[in-house]
């Protein structure tokens, strides 16, 4: 789930750091550039593990501040493909069960990869998985929010994500008033949701999905064994010694 990346970067350190050790400031440098940030085809940047190597540090003409080339390990966040895990329901939508782990939201269980066959409650705004029973009916078990949930990482989705433009000047906004509007929150909508790293899950297997359904499961197997064993009748034999019968 977490990996370590080896990085090289060249790091600023402005003048009123030079108090500092060198080590110090580049750690802090480094923390406050990477920290919680998603680097593109790397991962979730969690935290900084080691400096490898300094190299000497310069000042640029014109530039007061110290430039260092580093190399350093960095913990991110990367489940391979295939790997286990657990987090919690955020929200359900038609387009599937959105799940967090707490530090990281963007993992989306896709309605195809649901247990089959799954519907969209609209009123409780749910997934249900309609569990059939032996004897031909239905049981329907809710995925609500905040159930913890395991599931298995299908694939992840990187994107390259750029800055938006500074805002249009008043006389453009006004030449432009004759396009689209429809266009313009199309792309609104299209620039809110684009995310820089997601995780696309799968349920559709036994043992996965919201962990209440097989705990409860599991006690169900549980009493069968013990009413099993309270049924057990024992004699004695001639011998004085029990003898079990079933």
């Amino acid at each position: 789930m977490f990996v370590l990346a080896e990085l090289k970067d060249n790091v600023r350190i402005a003048p009123d750091h030079f108090n500092l050790k060198l080590v110090d400031a580049v750690r802090d440098e480094i923390d406050r550039k990477l920290a919680n940030k998603v680097l593109l085809n790397v991962g979730l940047c969690i935290a900084l593990k080691e400096i490898v190597s300094l190299k000497d540090s310069i000042i640029l003409p014109g530039d007061g501040a110290s430039h260092t080339e580093v190399l350093f390990r960095y913990i991110v966040f990367r489940p391979m493909v295939g790997t286990v895990m657990t987090g919690k329901i955020r929200n359900c939508s038609r387009e599937g069960v959105n799940v967090t782990l707490g530090f990281f939201d963007d993992i989306l269980i896709p309605h195809a990869a649901l247990q089959h066959p799954s519907r969209f409650d609209e009123a409780e705004q749910a997934w249900v998985w309609e569990y059939p029973l032996d004897d031909g009916s239905k049981h329907d078990l809710f995925m609500d929010v905040g159930e913890p949930i395991k599931f298995r990482v299908s694939r992840e989705i990187f994107e390259e994500t750029s800055p938006i433009g500074p805002p249009k000047a008043e006389g453009q906004q006004s030449q432009n008033a004759s396009s689209s509007t429809a266009s313009a929150a199309a792309t609104a909508s299209a620039q809110e949701v684009k995310t820089p790293y997601k995780i696309i899950g799968a349920i559709n297997e036994s043992g996965l999905g919201v962990l209440s359904w097989w705990d409860q499961q599991g006690k169900e197997e549980e009493q069968d064994v013990e009413d099993g064993e309270d049924n057990t009748e024992y004699d004695n034999d001639d011998d004085g010694e029990g003898a079990c019968e079933e």
